[in-house]
């Protein structure tokens, strides 16, 4: 139920329908065995896994579903929390929601930017990334800070980053309702994190044709200097480079042209 109520609701519930087909599949499959003293621990484990079958038929397949719905109330009150935003665009707005709503509103900001979102957040206001973005083959990661009474220091942009780079990850954002310190804000001078505070966050709540700001890593993409290609961020994974930054084609492997970042 957990893993559904973070992913997208219609993959809950398509995923609820095939446990239920499998499932009900081996619940009802007879056993062939013979109860003989040769084959009776065999026939024993069969009968188990058949009891079993038919009741996790119901209950992982009920399970499943409850966390589609969760996702789906999550949905909704992501589009009702955008809309509320968008009306009232001010940092008391941001600031008077719980830090549970804060997060399902930058999801919701997100996914309007046509990012898939998957919510990864732990049971706290503080429990590592909180979103996984997806365009394309593309992963970003996202830590929402709703700090009410000082700014977002450099360590939690150095954490994500870390998390990043294990991650193989293209690019994250670090979106607060306040501000960040100078030092976190030297920190992702040419690296693949943005820093999203009120203003940037408010200014992409705006609906579409209202002055709507872009996304910094996945706008500004240089071309290939071999083919002329988009290129997007890439993390080196090897070598005396491993954890930098840098520019890669788009076409690769047919391409391999780089550019620093």
């Amino acid at each position: 139920m957990d893993i559904a109520s973070k992913l997208p609701w219609k993959v809950g519930v398509v995923s609820a329908v095939v446990a239920y087909g499998v499932l009900h599949y081996f619940a009802v499959q007879p056993n062939q065995l013979s109860a003989t003293p040769q084959n009776m621990g065999a026939f024993v484990g069969h009968e188990m896994a058949r009891v079993l079958t038919s009741f996790l038929q119901y209950l992982i397949p009920a399970a499943l579903l409850l966390g589609a719905g969760i996702s789906a109330l999550h949905d909704f009150r992501g589009r009702q929390l955008h809309w509320q935003v968008g009306q009232s665009p001010s940092r008391n707005t941001l600031e008077s929601m719980f830090w549970r709503e804060f997060e399902i509103l930058v999801g919701e900001t997100f996914r309007q930017r046509g990012f898939t979102v998957r919510h990864r957040g732990r049971d706290g206001p503080d429990g590592g990334v909180d979103l996984e973005l997806n365009v394309g083959q593309d992963k970003y990661l996202v830590q929402c800070k709703q700090w009410k009474s000082r700014s977002v220091g450099v360590v939690v942009v150095r954490e994500l980053f870390g998390v990043m780079t294990a991650e193989g990850a293209a690019g994250g954002f670090v979106v607060a309702s306040g501000d960040f310190t100078d030092e976190a804000k030297r920190f992702v001078e040419g690296r693949s994190i943005e820093l999203l505070g009120t203003d940037a966050l408010l200014a992409l709540v705006k609906p579409a044709g209202q002055g709507t700001a872009k996304l910094g890593p996945a706008s500004a993409q240089p071309q290939c200097p071999q083919c002329a290609a988009p290129m997007k961020l890439r993390t080196a994974r090897s070598g005396s480079q491993r954890g930098d930054q840098f520019w890669g084609c788009t076409r690769y492997p047919g391409c391999k042209g780089t550019r620093p970042a």
